[in-house]
């Protein structure tokens, strides 16, 4: 059966027993105590202890290959504008035995206790729906914290940035049952292409320079070449993994094309479309050698009018094929992403010969 989308209305009695907040007070499993929230892109608990961020999460990214995370200085962006990563998912964030000490502690008083990511439950909730069994809104209600049962509860997870996103509604399930080695029966499960996308947003792809010949200062018709080294330009490997629910995925950016914009109308690309298609060996273009000042690059620009003293912005944007795997053999495709930078260059009238 799959959740409602949004959590039902509560009676009106039962009104001043919850509260709706951006972060929740409670970490279930914890001491009581507000953890501190997590560093990094990854988030996640530690042990049985989960901080009540709205946007925590315990999936653990890790840079597999292609360089260390934060190498570049922005992230990999879509090339389709409509692709977004998930708003949302669900995840466990409880034993039994945890969920039963979060309401005894709120029962001596403690903080209340997150059931969605907006929402937060008092002791009379608490004691109603997970303790009595008498269910309070969507769902069922639980007798005994399902204590002796083999699984977890699970509570939606917002991506952090996308607080402000609609979308991130749509998990505010109240915290729910899940037998052990399964998943939700829900859009919003942590399946291996939610994990791949998740992955996809914290790619971090190297923010290499292009090698210029001439570097920085080129010469009115003299074509500059333009290269990548295929031992700097390589695949970049991020795996997103989600332990609890015994699902991965690993996103791999793989770098197929350049694209040359040469920040003037009076420029001429090669190729004429400004598009240098990567080379057998994974490298872009081919490194200028001595004597080929006069000869058509592969890969570069001849610049027709002189920068009169402003230096030219030329735009490189690195083209990234984008692929998953995941557990249970899952794997597809994601939409490629693009790693634009720029360098100035200094067009001059005198005539040159580029060695």
């Amino acid at each position: 059966m799959r959740f409602a989308t949004r959590t039902s209305a509560l009676l009106a009695a039962a009104l001043s027993t919850l509260v709706l907040s951006s972060t929740a007070a409670y970490a279930i499993g914890d001491d009581g105590a507000q953890a501190p929230p997590p560093s990094g892109p990854s988030g996640g608990a530690s042990g049985s202890a989960l901080t009540a961020s709205a946007t925590t999460t315990r999936i653990k990214v890790t840079q597999v290959s292609g360089g260390s995370t934060g190498d570049s200085t922005k992230p990999l962006a879509p090339i389709d504008p409509n692709w977004k990563p998930p708003a949302c998912w669900y995840e466990p964030v409880g034993t039994p035995e945890q969920l039963k000490d979060a309401v005894e502690q709120l029962k001596a008083g403690g903080d209340l206790v997150p059931v969605t990511p907006t929402l937060s439950w008092g002791e009379q909730l608490m004691v109603d729906h997970y303790e009595k069994g008498e269910a309070q809104t969507d769902g069922e209600g639980y007798e005994n914290y399902n204590l002796g049962q083999d699984g977890q509860f699970w509570r939606g997870v917002i991506n952090e940035g996308r607080e402000d996103d609609p979308a991130s509604y749509d998990c505010e399930h109240n915290l729910f049952w899940q037998n052990a080695n399964t998943l939700p029966d829900d859009d919003h499960a942590p399946t291996p292409d939610i994990l791949a996308a998740y992955a996809y947003d914290r790619i971090n792809v190297p923010a290499t320079e292009v090698e210029l010949k001439p570097a920085a200062r080129s010469t009115v018709n003299l074509p500059t070449w333009v290269w990548l080294d295929k031992a700097i330009f390589q695949e970049v490997k991020v795996r997103a993994d989600l332990e609890a629910a015994g699902v991965w995925a690993e996103t791999t950016a793989k770098p197929v094309a350049l694209h040359l914009e040469p920040g003037t109308e009076e420029a001429q690309t090669y190729p004429t479309s400004g598009n240098c298609e990567i080379n057998d060996d994974g490298s872009i273009g081919t490194p200028y050698t001595k004597g080929n000042a006069d000869t058509t690059p592969p890969c570069g620009i001849r610049y027709l009018r002189s920068s009169t003293g402003r230096p030219y912005e030329l735009k490189a944007s690195i083209t990234w094929e984008i692929a998953w795997e995941g557990s249970g053999g899952a794997n597809g495709n994601l939409p490629n992403g693009t790693f634009e930078t720029t360098q100035d260059m200094t067009v001059q009238e005198i005539q040159a010969i580029n060695r």
